[in-house]
């Protein structure tokens, strides 16, 4: 997988963390986290898990998004060698920690040197997803204003499917009633 060119590895981070491409891209983590996974295991199992996921996009083009994610369980989720990684990798988007394979991944497949729990650096701690997620500010490293700890954090819609179909609802509600 060339370093140069992450576009395949954030088509892939979009779908599993439900976040948008831009927001991946504004978090600054992009090369780090590809250079991560590849570094800890290797091209060609992460190359395996991309061309999974882009076969099964191809493969349902056109179909019911249940579809798509049905065979993403089965075929990259419920994979013995694919799993641990994918998990891994929403784990790292999440909280900027990449944690090492579990072993019996390592015995299956091969342990890998650089596969060990590491933070990626402190950026990526304040990057991580889980902030944006739970609508709070990550202790230390971003200044949310005085006292903003005092009170819970405010957590943000969900911008999934549930969302998308909402703004579609809004839309076709809003047209209807410039038709009347």
């Amino acid at each position: 997988m060339s370093i140069e060119d992450p576009h395949r590895f954030l088509a892939f981070s979009t779908e599993v963390t439900a976040f948008a491409t831009f927001e991946l891209w504004a978090t600054g983590q992009v090369e780090a986290y590809l250079a991560t996974v590849n570094g800890a295991i290797g091209d060609a199992i992460l190359k395996e898990l991309l061309s999974t996921y882009e076969k099964i996009c191809l493969e349902t083009e056109g179909q019911p998004s249940s579809e798509r994610k049905a065979r993403l369980r089965r075929e990259i989720f419920g994979s013995e060698k694919l799993g641990p990684l994918a998990r891994n990798i929403i784990k790292l988007w999440y909280v900027g920690t990449w944690y090492g394979l579990p072993a019996g991944w390592c015995e299956a497949f091969g342990a890998r040197p650089k596969d060990v729990t590491f933070v990626i650096s402190p950026a990526a701690y304040a990057e991580g997803l889980m902030w944006k997620a739970i609508g709070a500010h990550p202790a230390g490293a971003k200044a949310p204003g005085y006292g903003s700890w005092a009170s819970p954090p405010r957590i943000p819609a969900f911008a999934g499917e549930a969302a998308i179909a909402q703004v579609k609802e809004v839309q076709i509600n809003h047209n209807e009633g410039l038709a009347r």
